[in-house]
């Protein structure tokens, strides 16, 4: 399932084609495999100590570490892979784009007790054929996506934004710290789309997108500054940021940004 894309810290777009069920399904499968052996590995060491209360303990307790540690630690410790996602070429990431950590696991370890273990798998399949991005129940409270890493790797793309020409003084009084990531995207979703809307649409897109990035920028914008033209602004100038450039990336020729009326800062 393609996806117009997410955005790394570096402000770079990742396209990226999610993973469907029958890839999960396959590295679920491999995954269970090798849970199996260790499951067995673990009772055959249980069985050393026979029917005392230490070897059954010791299968009780060996057999969730397996159950519950085993994606828990692989997806920590392997940057969001196991032996069976790896084998496919699938990999755990957040929704940002950035690498699963720990508490990430761990949620998706616990829910997956029910996507996989309580209802046989079916709560799983049912909800990543139900979600847009195809995620399971640990998915939707980790934030975090399943994604072909192969096709991920062939879709890697950058965008430079620029400052629209004689904005370059504004530009460069624009704090941009304190915006997201996912406030980048929606900036630079309008900005690659402005031109194929129509002139209302793109005027109110623009005002709407401004406002919502506004309070990031604790920023008033003096009368006659263009949402789109700020909006430009922002874009180059995190950019910028990210990246470490230094100044303002200007280009004589930038894309083009008509005036725009006024719209009403919003705090």
């Amino acid at each position: 399932m393609s996806e117009p894309g997410i955005v790394t810290p570096e402000a770079v777009v990742l396209s990226f084609e999610t993973a469907g069920v029958g890839s999960r399904i396959v590295a679920r499968a491999i995954d269970l495999a090798v849970q199996g052996v260790a499951a067995l590995l673990i009772v055959g060491g249980a069985a050393l100590f026979g029917a005392t209360h230490i070897g059954l303990a010791g299968v009780y307790v060996g057999v969730f570490i397996v159950a519950f540690g085993y994606p828990v630690a692989m997806e920590t410790l392997w940057k969001g892979r196991t032996l069976g996602k790896a084998a496919m070429g699938l990999r755990v990431v957040t929704v940002e784009g950035a690498p699963v950590r720990f508490r990430h696991a761990l949620v998706r370890g616990a829910l997956g007790l029910i996507d996989f273990w309580a209802s046989s798998g079916a709560v799983a399949v049912l909800c990543v054929l139900a979600t847009k991005r195809n995620q399971r129940l640990g998915d939707l409270a980790a934030g975090t996506l399943v994604l072909r890493e192969r096709g991920a790797r062939q879709s890697l793309s950058s965008v430079t934004f620029w400052v629209p020409p004689g904005w370059e003084q504004y530009a460069a009084t624009l704090d941009v710290s304190a915006v997201t990531p996912a406030d980048y995207q929606a900036v630079r979703s309008f900005l690659m789309r402005a031109g194929t809307l129509d002139p209302w649409t793109r005027e109110r897109l623009a005002r709407d997108i401004a406002n919502a990035v506004l309070p990031r920028l604790h920023h008033q914008p003096p009368p006659g500054v263009p949402a789109e033209v700020f909006l430009a602004c922002v874009a180059a100038r995190y950019q910028a940021r990210q990246r470490r450039m230094p100044g303002v990336p200007t280009q004589p020729a930038a894309p083009n940004h008509p005036a725009a009326p006024n719209y009403p800062a919003s705090g």
